[in-house]
């Protein structure tokens, strides 16, 4: 039976695929150590990879990837969140999967080697989804969401997006983020903050953690499934990798906002 291998190092992940016929699925996933989903998806993945028998060549292959070790492998794959599953042949990216639904993945990875003529030996393992929730060990401070939440009563739509619509407005840059700047609880939210910090950004934030209404309402209203957010003038910037686009096209993106402005000219 195949396994999920577990890539070391950017080398090992270049040798590995380049080692692989042009005819080889790839299934290439990203993960976290912070990250709950993570966990689940792992076991999805290795109970989906036993049921593919090795070849010779292979056939399919089921890599494993820290997104935060390896930044430089998940801004290639443009990986913005994890768990983060990409499927690739031939050095093509045939299809990218976020978030933790394990039946998506698996009909994605079906569909994909079937294209291929590769079908699996059973298909009952696969467990559950799990929904996505912050991790439980974590430090009992206001960036852990209340573990009782369920019991409180979901506010309305209406009234949690006119709270958005204050909040995305609470300072001139506001960032949506895991955690707080001093204790970022995800490598993405960690880089956001350092870029801000690195160009003396005055900014407000909020930790996504602490309110699950929020967390979830958020990606509607902003019409953005995935954290952290950087927003301007009550404007949606976007991700890491947005913010990142633009400071290449524009280094003084920024600059407005910076503490280090200087004045103006009378």
């Amino acid at each position: 039976m195949s396994s999920l291998i577990e890539v070391t190092s950017e080398a090992d992940f270049a040798s590995g695929l380049k080692s692989l016929p042009a005819t080889t699925l790839s299934v290439l996933y990203f993960h976290a150590p912070w990250a709950a989903p993570c966990t689940q998806m792992r076991a999805v993945l290795s109970a989906l990879a036993s049921q593919y028998p090795v070849t010779t060549p292979p056939s399919i292959a089921f890599l494993s990837v820290n997104a935060e070790e390896l930044p430089d492998i998940s801004e290639e794959y443009d990986v913005t969140a994890v768990p983060f599953v990409v499927l690739t042949r031939g050095g093509s990216v045939l299809e990218s999967i976020s978030g933790s639904e394990a039946t998506r993945v698996r009909d994605a990875v079906e569909r994909h080697a079937g294209a291929a003529g590769v079908t699996p030996s059973q298909n009952n393992n696969i467990p559950p989804p799990l929904s996505a929730v912050p991790r439980e060990n974590g430090p009992t401070t206001a960036t852990q969401s209340p573990l009782n939440g369920a019991a409180t009563p979901q506010e309305s739509k209406e009234a949690l997006f006119a709270r958005l619509a204050e909040l995305v407005k609470a300072a001139p840059v506001m960032l949506f983020m895991k955690g707080t700047p001093s204790e970022p609880q995800c490598g993405f939210s960690r880089q956001l903050v350092a870029i801000l910090r690195e160009r003396s950004v005055k900014y407000g934030f909020f930790n996504i953690l602490a309110d699950e209404d929020v967390r979830q309402g958020l990606k509607e209203f902003a019409e953005w499934p995935t954290f952290p957010q950087l927003w301007m003038g009550g404007e949606l910037v976007g991700g890491l990798d947005i913010v990142k686009e633009e400071l290449d096209n524009d280094p003084d993106f920024l600059g407005d906002f910076s503490v280090n402005k200087p004045p103006v000219a009378a």
